[in-house]
């Protein structure tokens, strides 16, 4: 048995790379979706109950700090999750799976995303 082994891995001191940094985001954006869902099926019940419960949904949007910004949260976790996801179906298709592949399309991933958010933050905004 090797006793350089590390006995408690301290992960604050590894530095990951790239991809693994985008594949460990696209774990967190898929588990913030998953929660997101109570408030989508909230504004899409309301919104839907009546016309008064579509107005009430229509002014929170509109006028609510907090409503917003969980709004554009959620839609930038999809559309972060939405690229990234694009990104696993090119690796499981074999696109780009050596190292220098998966660095490039690691900051393709994170460059659309970062432009799909800020598109996001306009269009709530």
């Amino acid at each position: 048995m090797n006793s350089k082994r590390p006995v408690n891995l301290d992960l604050s001191t590894i530095q990951f790379p790239l991809p693994a940094l985008t594949s460990i985001a696209h774990r967190i954006t898929g588990v913030i979706l998953f929660i997101g869902l109570i408030f989508g099926f909230w504004a899409l019940d309301a919104s839907l109950s009546s016309a008064e419960g579509f107005a009430s949904v229509q002014h929170a949007l509109a006028h609510n700090f907090l409503a917003k910004l969980i709004a554009w949260g959620l839609l930038s976790a999809l559309a972060f999750h939405f690229v990234a996801g694009i990104k696993h179906l090119l690796m499981d298709i074999d696109i780009g799976v050596t190292l220098e592949g998966g660095v490039k399309k690691a900051q393709i991933t994170v460059a659309v995303s970062a432009v799909l958010i800020i598109l996001a933050g306009v269009w709530v905004w």
